[in-house]
C-alpha cells in the first residue's frame, strides 16, 4: 500500500525549546523516504516516531546552519550501525562540501558505502532519482549562507475511467494496450482512444523551504504544489528581524501560499522567543493572505498529502 505523507520529526528554528526540537522532517512516498535538514536530535526523534534507518532513502540538506545539518552524524551512523543495504543518496549544497565532510565522518564508526553523495550547485539543479517515482529539483534561495530549497514532483498520469471502457467494451488486456498506444480496436471494430476513457492526472507536487527572505525561488518552488511545508520564523511584528537575517514571518509565508496555488500550506521552524500561546498568531496572520488549508506543526504530526486532484473529471461532476 503505498503512503504519502509528511512525519514531523522537529520543529524549532535555532535552538531547541522543551516542546519542540531542533528540525527535521521525513517524507514518506510510495517506499521511498526523503529525510529534510536532520538537525539535533533526528536520530532519537526518529525512533519516537516509529521510523528506522531503513526508511530513509534520501537525506536533502538545505544548508549548513546547526539546526538544519547537526542530525547528520547520527543519522549516517544509524544507516551504517543497522547495515542499510539500499543506497542513501545525500543532496547538499556544494559549497558546503568540507561541512558534509565533517558531519559525514564526525566520529569514530563502521562506515557504510550505501551514501551517495549528490552536491547541489547553481540557481535550479535537477538531481538524478534513478527509479524513484519522483523527480526532485533543488533552487537556490536568499539566505546569508547558500540555501536551497527542494521539490518533489510525480509526473502527470491519466485515469482510467471504467464505466466508459465498458461502454466501448474494452477490458482486460485491451485495457493495458489502450495505455500503452493510446488507442486500440474494440471487439466491435470501433477504434477507441485514450482520451474517451481517461482523464489527466496531475502528478502530486511538495514544496520544502527553509530558511531564505522572499525571493524568486520561493515561487518558483511552490508554484501549483500540493503541499508546501515553509518556515514562518518570524511574527508580522518582527519582519525587520526577518529580513535582516534571512528569513520569512508567517504572513509572507502566507502570502507565497495564496500567489503559487497551494492546495496544503504547513508552517514550521519557530523561533524560540515566541511562546505556545502565539501559535494561533501564526496561523491567522497567515490565514488573512491564504484561504486554504494550513497545519501549524508539532513535533511528530503526520500529515497526510491531500487527496488527489483530476482535471476535468472531478471539477465537472
Amino acid at each position: 500500500m503505498s503512503v504519502r505523507e509528511l512525519i514531523v520529526l522537529g520543529s524549532a528554528s535555532a535552538v531547541p525549546t522543551k516542546n519542540r526540537n531542533h528540525n527535521g522532517y521525513l517524507l514518506r512516498w510510495d517506499g521511498h523516504g526523503v529525510l529534510f535538514d536532520p538537525g539535533e536530535g533526528t536520530q532519537r526523534q526518529m525512533s519516537r516516531a516509529g521510523v528506522a534507518a531503513n526508511d530513509v532513502t534520501w537525506i536533502c540538506v538545505t544548508h549548513f546552519h546547526g539546526d538544519h545539518c547537526l542530525g547528520v552524524p547520527g543519522v549516517v551512523q544509524r544507516i551504517a550501525r543497522d547495515g542499510v543495504e539500499h543506497p542513501v543518496d545525500a543532496a547538499f549544497p556544494a559549497s558546503g562540501a568540507a561541512y558534509w565532510e565533517r558531519l559525514r565522518h564526525a566520529a569514530v564508526f563502521r562506515d557504510t558505502e550505501v551514501i551517495r553523495e549528490r552536491p547541489v550547485s547553481g540557481e535550479r539543479m535537477r538531481l538524478d532519482t534513478g527509479g524513484a517515482p519522483f523527480t526532485l529539483t533543488a533552487r537556490r534561495l536568499s539566505h546569508p549562507v547558500e540555501a536551497y530549497g527542494y521539490r518533489l514532483e510525480e509526473p502527470d498520469g491519466r485515469t482510467m475511467l471504467p464505466a466508459e471502457l465498458a461502454a466501448r467494451g474494452v477490458r482486460g488486456p485491451l485495457i493495458r494496450r489502450l495505455q500503452e498506444d493510446g488507442r486500440v480496436t474494440a471487439p466491435d471494430g470501433r477504434t477507441v482512444t485514450l482520451d474517451e476513457c481517461s482523464v489527466p492526472r496531475p502528478g502530486q507536487k511538495v514544496a520544502f523551504v527553509m530558511d531564505t527572505r522572499l525571493c524568486d525561488g520561493v515561487r518558483e518552488l511552490a508554484d501549483g504544489v500540493d503541499m508546501l511545508v515553509i518556515e514562518s520564523t518570524f511574527l508580522r511584528e518582527d519582519a525587520a528581524l526577518a529580513a535582516e537575517y534571512g528569513h520569512l514571518t508567517s504572513a509572507q509565508a502566507g502570502e507565497v501560499a495564496a500567489e503559487a496555488g497551494v492546495r496544503h500550506l504547513v508552517l514550521t521552524h519557530f523561533s524560540e522567543r515566541y511562546r505556545a500561546e502565539d501559535e494561533h498568531r501564526f496561523t491567522g496572520e497567515a490565514s488573512a493572505r491564504f484561504g486554504g488549508e494550513i497545519t501549524l506543526v508539532h513535533d511528530l504530526d503526520r500529515i497526510p498529502l491531500p487527496p488527489r486532484r483530476l482535471t476535468g473529471w472531478d471539477e465537472g461532476q
